[in-house]
């Protein structure tokens, strides 16, 4: 009888707490936070490679590279200027926890230049990946949270380096920034005799036109 009734008083006492409706307890999520790239428009990019160290002082190399997400559409305005948008989640950064710094080195085709150099990410960027997927969008509870954290990176002229995160609600944050300097040995470390790829033509009749807009990103 006493057994009954402790159940009974428990089972009382859960009914007067209800469910959180945002809670993402049993949500599916993935094992890794995801990182991609970004370019402005017409100021085309290619990622060489990346490196991540985690907030344990693991290093982890090669973790994503190749082409940035972009938006080239002309349409008779100066839309290089600042960041229109960012790209999707990219690729898993597979094993490592949530970043310390990250390493890019990527190649600017408009400049012909060269940029390499580690970006420092700050606690309160970390911050918000953790709660990204930690519970759903009070907008659409409805619906599952985030399957995981994404950071994003804008690579522009000059060097810089826009660093982006979305939050619960998949709505994209600029967060920390940086500026990186020259790869002294060129386009793929000096391999191919330093060849960069054609720029394309909407990149040069953009330029010609309004120039590549430095201080804006």
């Amino acid at each position: 009888m006493k057994i009954l009734t402790a159940l009974f008083a428990l089972a009382t006492i859960s009914a007067c707490h209800p469910v959180d409706p945002l809670s993402a307890k049993n949500d599916p999520k993935t094992r890794w936070w995801y990182i991609g790239f970004t370019e402005p428009a017409h100021m085309t990019v290619w990622v060489e490679t990346s490196a991540v160290e985690d907030i344990n002082g693991r290093i982890f190399h090669s973790v994503a590279s190749g082409a940035a997400a972009r938006s080239d559409h002309e349409d008779g305005t100066e839309n290089a200027r600042g960041w229109v948008g960012i790209g999707g989640a990219g690729m898993p950064v597979l094993g490592a926890d949530l970043p310390k710094r990250i390493f890019v080195r990527w190649q600017s085709t408009v400049e012909r230049k060269t940029y390499a150099g580690w970006i420092d990410i700050s606690e309160s960027t970390r911050e918000m990946m953790r709660n990204s997927t930690a519970q759903r969008c009070h907008e659409t509870p409805q619906f599952t949270a985030n399957l995981s954290a994404a950071l994003n990176l804008g690579l522009a002229p000059g060097g810089i380096i826009q660093v982006w995160v979305c939050d619960d609600c998949f709505r994209a944050h600029k967060v920390d920034r940086g500026q990186v300097g020259i790869e002294p040995l060129g386009p793929d470390q000096g391999k191919y005799n330093g060849f960069y790829g054609k720029i394309k033509d909407s990149s040069q009749r953009y330029i010609e036109r309004f120039g590549i807009p430095y201080g804006s990103w």
